[in-house]
């Protein structure tokens, strides 16, 4: 794939990742393991207050094809095909669950070096059209999005943003909700690295009336330990600690309260994952 300015997904997505990746206030274990052909097999466990579930997936790579099947503690099978390079340039993307036949989906993706689209549509009798289209360059992306039902004749959403990264720096800006929700973000890095980084976020919302200012940050402790913080003007903390174990195996400890109601009790999630 060539390097242009990315999907549109991808405008304000390093700000997102620093804001919510790996927060959790849940309990999950995850152990991967890998065959002598290729096949990863990943088992995952999560108990989340008095509720646990749990699913096996497995991934396979067989020539410019890439599978995902995943079957949880309810006999639901998801299974996501990706093809790479059927022609220069493009991905496309399978997906459907069972026993949901009304779930299938299917995604293209091209890749230009000035510009991406992307091409998606469900599998079902009444059919929604995603489309999305970014031009510009790694520094500078502008792009836009929209959904159509064709049942209904009307978008189900349209969003327009861009982003402007410079070395040590991303600024992005994303106008959605058909129009009612302005976000604004800024990620400035610290190290060449990228490990460690500040980060502030701010949303509007015109029709509430409403805005919400998020600050955080990561700051890699050593090679192998990192840290993450992030406070809004609504007095929501959280924080983590993310431990590289032994290569590709982290333990994840996080936790939430609320600054304004200091009579409840603090949320704390764990998560382990192992792999070999």
């Amino acid at each position: 794939m060539s390097k242009g300015p990315g999907l549109f997904t991808d405008i304000s997505k390093r700000a997102k990742d620093l804001l919510t990746k790996d927060y959790s206030c849940d309990q999950k274990f995850i152990v991967t393991t890998y065959s002598e052909n290729g096949l990863a097999i990943t088992s995952t466990a999560v108990k989340k207050g008095g509720l646990s579930t749990g699913d096996v997936a497995t991934q396979c790579k067989y020539k410019n094809a890439l599978i995902d099947l995943k079957v949880d503690m309810e006999s639901n099978v998801s299974t996501t095909i990706t093809f790479t390079e059927i022609l220069p340039s493009l991905k496309t993307i399978a997906s459907f669950k069972l026993p949901d036949y009304n779930s299938g989906k299917l995604e293209v993706q091209y890749f230009h070096e000035h510009a991406t689209f992307t091409a998606a549509v469900a599998l079902n009798q009444s059919p929604i059209m995603d489309l999305s289209a970014t031009i510009g360059t790694p520094t500078f992306a502008f792009g836009a999005e929209a959904g159509y039902e064709a049942k209904s004749g009307s978008f189900t959403k349209y969003n327009t943003g861009f982003s402007v990264t410079q070395p040590n720096s991303i600024f992005s800006m994303i106008l959605s909700d058909k129009g009612d929700t302005l976000k604004a973000s800024y990620v400035h890095h610290l190290d060449q690295m990228k490990r460690s980084a500040g980060v502030a976020d701010i949303t509007r919302r015109f029709s509430l009336n409403e805005n919400t200012f998020t600050v955080g940050g990561s700051y890699a402790v050593d090679p192998q330990t990192a840290m993450k913080a992030r406070l809004n003007n609504h007095g929501k903390l959280g924080a983590l600690l993310q431990h590289e174990l032994k290569p590709k195996s982290i333990i994840t400890i996080s936790g939430e309260f609320d600054t304004k109601t200091l009579d409840k009790n603090p949320r704390f999630g764990l998560s382990l994952s192992i792999k070999p």
